[in-house]
C-alpha cells in the first residue's frame, strides 16, 4: 500500500525530478500554459500552487524560498508582481489540468496545464 507515500517518482532519480519540476514551473509560469503528459502535468500541479501560494505573502522570506527553487530571476519577479497579485482573494485552484488525449508517437496520455486567471491581454487577442 502507498501510505504517506506523495511524491510521484516519475521513474527518475531525485535530482532529475527536481529539475525536471523546476523546468516545467518556469515554463508554466511564464508561458502560462504548456502541454505535457499527464503524470508530469499532475506532479507539476502541486509544486505551481505552492510556489503560487508564496507569491500571495509578498515577503522577502517567500522571495527568497522562490528563488530557491526556481533559480530563474525573471520567472520570480513576473511571479510575485504579476501572478501573486491575480490571486491575493482565491484560496486553492491556481491551475488546471486538461486531458487532450494520446501522442501520436508513443501513445502517452497529454494534458494541457494552465493557470485558472490568464492575463486579461491575451483574452483580448483570442477574440479578434
Amino acid at each position: 500500500m502507498r501510505h504517506l507515500r506523495k511524491v510521484k517518482k516519475l521513474n527518475r532519480t531525485k535530482s532529475h525530478r527536481e529539475a525536471l519540476l523546476k523546468n516545467l514551473a518556469i515554463s508554466l509560469l511564464e508561458h502560462e500554459s504548456i502541454k505535457t503528459t499527464d503524470a508530469k502535468a499532475r506532479a507539476l500541479k502541486s509544486v505551481a500552487d505552492k510556489l503560487i501560494t508564496l507569491a500571495k505573502k509578498k515577503d522577502m522570506h517567500s522571495i527568497r524560498q522562490a528563488f530557491a527553487f526556481l533559480r530563474h530571476k525573471h520567472t520570480v519577479k513576473k511571479l510575485f508582481t504579476d501572478i501573486g497579485e491575480r490571486y491575493v482573494g482565491v484560496n486553492g485552484g491556481y491551475t488546471r489540468v486538461l486531458k487532450l488525449g494520446r501522442r501520436k508517437g508513443d501513445n502517452a496520455p497529454m494534458a494541457l496545464v494552465e493557470l485558472t486567471m490568464k492575463k486579461v491581454e491575451d483574452e483580448k487577442k483570442e477574440k479578434r
